[in-house]
């Protein structure tokens, strides 16, 4: 027995809540942190985990803890890691003033035209003077004042894993780190394209020395989902025509 279009209705009406499931369980328990993996750009894999070895002597030549004896441990391959310091001081300030006037006059007559100039007067309202057969006068104003004061300063670190190298050795590198704060889930983001002549010995680079960089730094929470304006407000903004 098929069920009737009504009931269907019905069903499909008591689903559509279900889509809207993870944003009541972020607003009453918080947001979650996103499950630890490899970037977007590199394929999961299960990571090994090794046994510890015998510790080195005192006296021995090989450091405990070092991968290689004379091998740079730069990041150069897809999966390393290297650590990104973002410091950003930066301050704009913009001023702009414009002014502009403009008058305009145009007198114009026909004190002769074929002979027709007396006949213009039968066919024209009355006062008809071929010597002041047009006149014009116009007269426009413009003045725009503008003004950008704008300061931005984030000093932070975080750690981004070699996602891919491209054919002339530059390495892609993208971040992502989050920290939760009762209900508040802070989260910042890096990723672009660096040098390996740029990263230091001690395996850093500068986010200024990131080319195509994309750092973002925000989060979600109670605190955010307070300040952000309503849905329906932005939509009515966007495309108000007034």
């Amino acid at each position: 027995m098929r069920p009737s279009p009504r009931l269907r209705l019905l069903a499909l009406a008591a689903l559509l809540p279900l889509g809207a499931c993870s944003t009541v369980v972020e607003a009453v328990k918080g947001p979650t942190l996103a499950p630890v993996g490899y970037p977007a750009a590199l394929v999961p894999q299960q990571q090994l985990v090794l046994a510890s070895t015998t510790p080195a002597s005192a006296n021995s030549l090989w450091r405990q803890g070092a991968r290689a004896f004379f091998i740079d441990q730069r990041a150069s391959r897809v999966g390393d890691i290297l650590t990104v310091q973002i410091d950003i001081d930066d301050s704009a300030k913009t001023t702009n003033q414009t002014t502009s006037t403009r008058d305009s006059s145009i007198a114009a007559g026909i004190p002769h035209l074929l002979g027709l100039e007396s006949s213009l007067g039968k066919i024209l309202p009355g006062g008809f003077d071929p010597a002041n057969a047009l006149a014009t006068n116009s007269k426009t104003s413009n003045a725009g004042t503008g003004a950008v004061n704008r300061a931005e300063k984030i000093s932070l670190t975080i750690a981004a894993v070699v996602s891919a190298v491209l054919p002339n050795g530059n390495l892609v590198i993208q971040g992502t780190q989050e920290v939760r704060t009762n209900t508040e889930l802070r989260q910042l983001t890096v990723a672009g394209i660096v040098r390996p002549e740029d990263i230091s010995s001690s395996n850093t680079i500068k986010h200024t020395q990131i080319a195509e960089a994309r750092i973002s730094y925000g989060g979600r929470g109670d605190i955010s989902r307070v300040q952000k304006t309503p849905a329906g407000q932005s939509l009515v903004e966007k495309f108000s025509p007034f």
